[in-house]
Parts: C-alpha cells; sequence; structure tokens
C-alpha cells in the first residue's frame, strides 16, 4: 500500500514562489503517475501537473511556464515548484499517485485515474 505525505504549503503574497513536496512511501512500483491537483473554494478539483516514471511531465495551461514538477527517486518524493504565484492559485493542493499500471492519455490528468490520494496542502496568494 502507497501513501502519500504532502508538506510545503503556506501563505504568500502575489509574484513570490513557494515549493511543494510529496513524499512517497509504502510498495511503490516502476509504473507511475504522480500529479498535483487543485481545488479552490467552490471549484472543482483540477489536475496541475504530473509526471510519469520515465520522467514525462504534463502541465495545465493555466500554470505553463510558472510550475515545475520534478521527483527524486533517491529521496522518493515528487516536487511542485511554483513560481510567480497569483491570487487564483489559491487553493488545497494534493498530491496523487496511480502506481502499477499505465494510465491511457495521463498527460490529461483526470481524477478518477489516480487511486492513491494525500491528505492535501493549503496554498493562499495574496494580493
Amino acid at each position: 500500500q502507497v501513501q502519500l505525505v504532502e508538506s510545503g504549503g503556506g501563505s504568500v503574497q502575489s509574484g513570490e514562489p513557494l515549493s511543494l513536496s510529496c513524499a512517497v512511501s509504502g510498495d511503490t512500483t516502476s509504473n507511475y503517475c504522480i500529479a498535483w491537483f487543485r481545488q479552490a473554494p467552490g471549484k472543482e478539483r483540477e489536475g496541475v501537473a504530473g509526471i510519469i516514471n520515465d520522467g514525462s511531465t504534463t502541465y495545465a495551461d493555466s500554470v505553463k511556464g510558472r510550475f515545475t514538477i520534478s521527483q527524486d527517486n533517491a529521496k522518493n518524493t515528487v516536487s511542485l515548484r511554483m513560481n510567480s504565484l497569483k491570487p487564483e492559485d489559491t487553493a488545497m493542493y494534493y498530491c496523487a499517485g496511480q502506481f502499477g499500471k499505465v494510465i491511457p492519455a495521463w498527460w490529461t490528468l483526470i481524477e478518477a485515474d489516480f487511486g492513491t490520494w494525500g491528505q492535501g496542502t493549503q496554498v493562499t496568494v495574496s494580493s
């Protein structure tokens, strides 16, 4: 069983950076997709960025050029570096993973494709 634990959320001013980290533990496999989702109050959860075992990445249009997802296999962590944050980035951020099978069209970041979720970490950006 795999566990995901997020850390690094907080409150920042518009334009400032922030990094999130997702610690992965348990029975992981060589095939996986790990992604960051976010949910703002009153809105649906949306995929922000994802990475698969070969290092390929995908991003939502709203964060392209500002956010970077990366993995550290030695530390079993997946990080999300967020630059030039905007008030509209304010949300609860979740780390999600699917392990052991390939997700067709994984780059579309569909919530239902991910079976393991962290508890979330809050990001608040003030103007």
